[in-house]
């Protein structure tokens, strides 16, 4: 690890977004159809595999039929719902996302696949995700090249299978998962991840007191775990990153910013970890995984990171 005065002219990289050639060939079929009640979330249904999947949507107020916006998908956490999620984040707020689409979408059985005790198969929620984009891209305006995925403890973990895929996770810009719970790529670097670009942005973040999903990794509730560091040594290789890293203490040292540059990019790779936090999607304020996990607030507000860290990426042409 360097210092990070060493790497301070990288982290200026940071606040630059990609200056690669944008993606422009997405569906806009959706363009130009109007929907009632803008600013207020919508629940939706789609075939997908042969069976009925939700999800719900949320717009801006001032959603315009012709204006392209991005879209972020939120993946709830096991036994729960898309509401939950929308709920604990508060990313519906316009101070996160007044200019961009939000969609929740829910599991079957409350959770995602990837785990000993999903219901679904992996090889199914990557089709529901294919299908969902499918139905909002044709019913609502969106920038292609600006889908980006977050995800909460089991969906975190699903936010992982899709960077790992090089079909359904083509279609997403960046990912941001929290706590993950990362079942599927617990291995190693080569253990079946098949990224769909050399470089995918992915920032993670995780409490050093979680108990559910433990920063050094083991037995979990659904399968083995990974360690969080692994983790993300993984991803650095994968995305033949530098091997120096740059770490930012902050709040007396219980918050640590760790910021990889790879192929000349600043912070394609980046983590959180909050040392006193718990299983919780961090906030400022008191939110719902807060109290479920016997937490408080924390020092770092996540939805507010996750948005500055989504809009410094776009997918390539």
């Amino acid at each position: 690890m360097a210092p990070l005065s060493a790497l301070l002219p990288l982290l200026s990289l940071l606040t630059t977004p990609s200056l690669a050639q944008v993606y422009t060939s997405g569906d806009t079929s959706g363009c130009g159809l109007s929907h009632l009640f803008p600013g207020i979330t919508q629940p939706r249904a789609i075939q997908s595999s042969g069976t009925t999947r939700t999800y719900s949507i949320h717009t801006p107020s001032t959603y315009s039929p012709s204006t392209l916006y991005p879209l972020i998908i939120g993946y709830h956490g096991s036994s729960s719902i898309g509401l939950f999620l929308e709920a604990d984040t508060n990313l519906d707020s316009p101070q996160y996302t007044a200019s961009k689409i939000m969609v929740y979408p829910n599991g079957i059985g409350g959770a995602w696949a990837g785990a000993n005790y999903s219901s679904t198969t992996v090889d199914e929620d990557l089709q529901f995700t294919w299908d969902m984009l499918a139905d909002i891209r044709s019913n609502f305006c969106v920038d292609s090249a600006r889908i980006y995925a977050t995800g909460l403890s089991n969906g975190g973990g699903f936010v992982g299978t899709l960077a790992c895929n090089d079909s359904v996770g083509g279609e997403f810009a960046a990912f941001a998962p929290v706590a993950g719970a990362f079942y599927t790529d617990a291995t190693g670097p080569q253990d079946g991840c098949k990224p769909a670009r050399s470089v995918t942005p992915v920032m993670e973040f995780h409490g050093g007191a979680d108990a559910d999903v433990f920063y050094e990794g083991g037995p979990g509730e659904g399968g083995i775990l990974p360690a969080i560091p692994d983790w993300l040594s993984w991803w650095a290789e994968r995305n033949g990153c530098d091997s120096d890293y740059a770490q930012e203490d902050s709040f007396d040292g219980d918050v640590h910013h760790l910021i990889w540059t790879c192929g000349g990019q600043g912070g394609v790779v980046q983590h959180y970890k909050t040392d006193d936090e718990k299983h919780d999607w961090p906030s400022t304020t008191l939110d719902f995984s807060a109290i479920a996990a016997g937490d408080g607030p924390t020092h770092i507000d996540a939805s507010a990171i996750i948005q500055e860290f989504f809009m410094n990426f776009t997918r390539p042409a």
